[in-house]
C-alpha cells in the first residue's frame, strides 16, 4: 500500500508536535512494508535528503513566510501527489487540509485522509485573515476527506458540535528514548538534577510561557527555570520572553534541543510545566509524564485530558494561581513524585505509538478494502 504524508514540514524532527507524530507514524508503517513517502521542506529536511530509512522524501520548495510557508507548500505536494498513483493521501493539520481537494477531485482512485491536531485559529501569532482561513481549514478537514482523524476526545466532541463530523479518534503518542551517550548539557548551563523546573515549548504566544515566566518571578524559590524551544516566526514575542525575564540568572533559555540533550533535561527535571492557553493534544507533556515528571497544567481540556487526572491544575493565565501552584509543588515532593510514577504507568500504556500505528493501519487497509468493493484485507499487525 503506498501512502503519502503531507502537511509537515518534513523529518526527521527538529521541533513541532506534527512533525514528531508524523516521525514516528511513518517510521512504524514503514518498518511494516507500507510504502510511505513524507513531503518535505527543504530548509527544514535539507534538499539532498531523499530517505528516512525505510521512507521515502520528496522535497518541494515553499514560499517560506509566516502566512504562505505551510499553503505553497501544500499545494505544490497535492499536485506531484494526484500523479503518484497512492493508495492513501493523508494531510496533517488543519490549514494544509485546505488543500484536500486536489486529490478528491483530480484523483478519484486515491483515499484522502486528514488528521485534525489542533484548533490552530485560536494560536495567537496568527492574523484575522490567517484565522479566517485557518476556521475554513477546520471545515475543510472535516468535509473533503473520506476520514478525519482528530487526536483527542476534546477535538472529537468539537468537530461533531462544529461540524456535525463523526470522526476517528487516534491519539498523539509518547515515545521515550533510552540513550546511553552521555550529554553535559545540565553541567553546560550550570544545572543540577531535581533542581529545575522545565517546559519544552515553541516560543509562540498561545504557549502561555509569558505568563509562566511572571508567575515564577512572584514565587520564592531555589528552583530554576529552563526553557527548551524557538520560535515559530515569533521573533517579537522572544524578545519580550527574555525582556520579562531581564535581570533573573535563574530563568534559563537553552534553544532548541534534541535528542541526547533533551532527554537528559527531562530526566533532570523536577516538575514539568505546561501554561499553554491552546492545544491539541501535547506530546511534550505526554512525555514529561512518561518520564516520570510531576506536570503543571492550565485547565484547558486538552491538558487536562493529557494529563489523565495526575496533573496539578492552575486557572489558564492566571498569574497568581500558577505561582501557588508552583510553591505547593515544591513544598510537597514526596506526594507528587509517587503520584508522578503513577501517571508514568499509564500514560504509557494509553499513548503507545505501536498501538496507534496499529489502528492507522487498520482504518487504511478498511478504507481501500471499501474503495476496491471488499469487506476486508487480511490486517498488518505492527510490532
Amino acid at each position: 500500500m503506498k501512502i503519502a504524508f503531507i502537511g509537515q514540514k518534513g523529518i526527521p524532527t527538529k521541533q513541532g508536535g506534527i512533525e514528531k507524530h508524523v516521525q514516528e507514524l511513518s517510521t512504524r508503517l514503514a518498518k511494516a512494508d507500507f510504502d510511505v513517502t513524507v513531503y518535505s521542506r527543504p530548509y527544514y529536511t535539507g534538499s539532498h535528503r531523499t530517505k528516512y530509512g525505510q521512507i521515502k522524501i520528496v522535497n518541494l520548495p515553499s514560499l517560506k513566510t509566516k502566512n504562505f510557508d505551510a499553503i505553497s507548500h501544500t499545494f505544490l505536494a497535492s499536485i506531484h501527489a494526484i500523479f503518484q498513483n497512492y493508495d492513501i493521501i493523508h494531510y496533517h493539520g488543519v490549514g494544509p487540509s485546505l488543500m484536500s481537494w486536489i486529490p478528491r477531485l483530480f484523483n478519484p482512485c486515491a483515499k484522502v485522509i486528514a488528521t485534525f491536531h489542533c484548533v490552530d485559529r485560536k494560536h495567537q501569532k496568527w492574523g484575522l485573515i490567517a484565522r479566517t482561513m485557518l476556521g475554513l481549514g477546520e471545515w475543510a478537514t472535516c468535509r473533503f476527506p473520506h476520514e478525519t482523524i482528530v487526536v483527542s476526545e476534546t477535538l472529537k466532541k468539537y468537530c461533531e458540535y462544529r461540524f456535525d463530523r463523526q470522526t476517528t479518534y487516534i491519539p498523539n503518542g509518547v515515545q521515550i528514548n533510552h540513550s546511553k551517550q552521555k550529554s553535559d548539557i545540565l553541567a553546560n548551563y550550570g544545572l543540577k538534577q531535581d533542581r529545575y523546573l522545565l517546559i519544552v515549548s515553541r516560543l509562540v504566544k498561545h504557549k502561555g510561557i509569558h505568563t509562566l515566566i511572571e508567575a515564577y518571578q512572584k514565587t520564592k524559590t531555589n528552583q530554576k527555570l529552563v526553557i527548551v524551544g524557538t520560535g515559530s516566526n515569533t521573533n517579537n514575542y522572544i524578545d519580550y520572553l527574555k525582556e520579562l525575564a531581564q535581570g533573573n540568572e535563574n530563568i534559563i533559555f537553552t534553544g532548541q534541543k534534541s535528542g541526547n540533550d533533551l532527554e537528559t533535561l527531562f530526566r533532570g527535571a523536577y516538575a514539568f510545566v505546561q501554561p499553554s492557553e491552546a492545544e491539541g493534544l501535547s506530546i511534550a507533556l505526554l512525555e514529561a509524564i512518561a518520564y516520570g515528571l510531576p506536570v503543571i497544567i492550565s485547565n484547558i481540556e486538552e491538558n487536562i485530558e493529557a494529563a489523565n487526572g495526575f496533573g496539578i491544575v492552575f486557572e489558564n493565565r492566571n498569574i497568581n494561581d500558577l505561582s501557588n501552584k508552583i510553591t505547593w509543588v515544591i513544598k510537597n515532593k514526596a506526594l507528587i513524585k509517587k503520584q508522578a510514577r503513577v501517571a508514568k504507568n499509564k500514560i504509557n500504556q494509553k499513548y503507545n505509538w505501536t498501538d496507534i500505528a496499529s489502528q492507522t493501519s487498520e482504518l487504511y487497509q478498511n478504507i481501500v478494502a471499501e474503495n476496491r468493493n471488499r469487506k476486508y484485507l487480511p490486517k498488518i499487525i505492527l510490532k
